[in-house]
């Protein structure tokens, strides 16, 4: 059997390097979902990605922090006398949020200078290593930006923004996760997919929109009304579908419609999963049945923790374990895309994926 670390361009630290660099963007994305649950993304209202890193030191520290935000909206109209033992609690997981973004990128710059450095970092792959770099840094510019369209006339950030910077997390994530399995197993061969691939990378953008309407349920509180399933209080379409806006409006600005949305797009997201894992199974590699059983079940235990979490009011935990559901299945759908774009030279012969 070959080895596939033979290949010039199979890197064995670099690609764990690079499932590490996915982790800390999974993690990244995680704290960032509790910070916008817990109403804690408004709590530091500068942006300073370098002093920033450190957090107030003495109870005057703390307290200026407070004054900075008691002159934002969010506090003047909702948290209007919050305790300090309250704002610390949202200020920690803003806080934590960042500083896990700076450890993120160091996580990421360090290697890849010493991987340059050294001259170990394959050729051809390295544009697409300085695009990753790129794409961190322009993220935390969106963060900002984000940020900062809560800070004046608003309660909360923007769901636009918002679903701007989740969707820019899923496809640094993305495109780290092909990177690290290039690096493992050698470049993928697209000029040549197999019949398979359309289908593939169509599920995969499939869940892509519908993290994107998450975060559209997520960026308006949505998620907290309509608490009755299957249908919203008995009804297919919920009354207030329009919540006063024009239809084309309301699809982005309504809270009941942006629940209906993601509501009725899961159902066709399993429905078309479903279907596509059936493709796989019948496709005859091991490699690919077994995509098609870990989609199935993730598929599963995702409208499961769907359904849970809305008749819950979406706490916290619950909440979480669903956008961790997302992350997962975004993850393994884009190793099923990456395995079928690698199907001339690597699902015939899948046991050299398992070596």
């Amino acid at each position: 059997m070959p080895d596939p670390f033979s290949k010039p361009e199979s890197h064995r630290g670099m690609f764990w390097w690079l499932v590490v660099v996915a982790g800390f963007v999974c993690a990244m994305i995680l704290v960032g979902g509790a910070t916008r649950l817990t109403d804690s993304g408004l709590s530091i209202v500068e942006w300073r990605p370098v002093t920033g890193a450190i957090p107030p030191l003495t109870m005057e520290g703390w307290e200026t922090e407070l004054e900075k935000y008691r002159q934002i909206p969010e506090y003047r109209e909702q948290n209007r006398g919050m305790s300090m033992t309250e704002f610390q609690f949202i200020y920690w997981w803003e806080w934590g949020h960042r500083q896990l973004g700076r450890i993120l990128g160091l996580v990421y710059v360090l290697p890849f200078i010493f991987f340059l450095a050294t001259r170990q970092a394959p050729r051809r792959l390295q544009p697409r290593l300085w695009v990753l770099l790129g794409l961190g840094g322009v993220q935390g510019m969106i963060g900002w930006w984000m940020v900062a369209s809560g800070l004046t006339d608003r309660l909360d950030v923007s769901q636009y923004r918002l679903v701007i910077h989740l969707c820019m997390a899923f496809a640094i994530l993305g495109l780290t996760l092909w990177t690290a399995l290039e690096l493992r197993y050698g470049r993928t061969q697209l000029a040549m997919p197999s019949a398979l691939f359309p289908l593939a990378i169509t599920f995969w953008a499939v869940v892509m929109l519908q993290i994107a309407l998450g975060g559209l349920v997520a960026g308006l509180d949505a998620g907290r009304i309509h608490t009755t399933w299957p249908g919203f209080h008995g009804q297919l379409i919920p009354d207030d579908y329009l919540g006063g806006f024009p239809f084309w409006l309301a699809i982005f600005e309504s809270r009941p419609a942006v629940q209906f949305q993601h509501r009725w797009f899961a159902y066709f997201l399993v429905v078309f999963g479903f279907w596509v894992c059936w493709r796989y199974w019948s496709g005859g590699s091991e490699l690919m049945r077994r995509c098609a059983v870990s989609i199935a079940v993730i598929l599963s235990l995702q409208i499961f923790l769907g359904v849970l979490t809305l008749v819950h009011t979406a706490p916290l935990s619950l909440s979480l374990l669903h956008q961790g559901g997302a992350i997962i299945l975004f993850a393994v759908s884009g190793y099923a895309t990456w395995a079928v774009a690698r199907t001339p030279l690597m699902v015939s012969r899948s046991d050299t994926l398992t070596a």
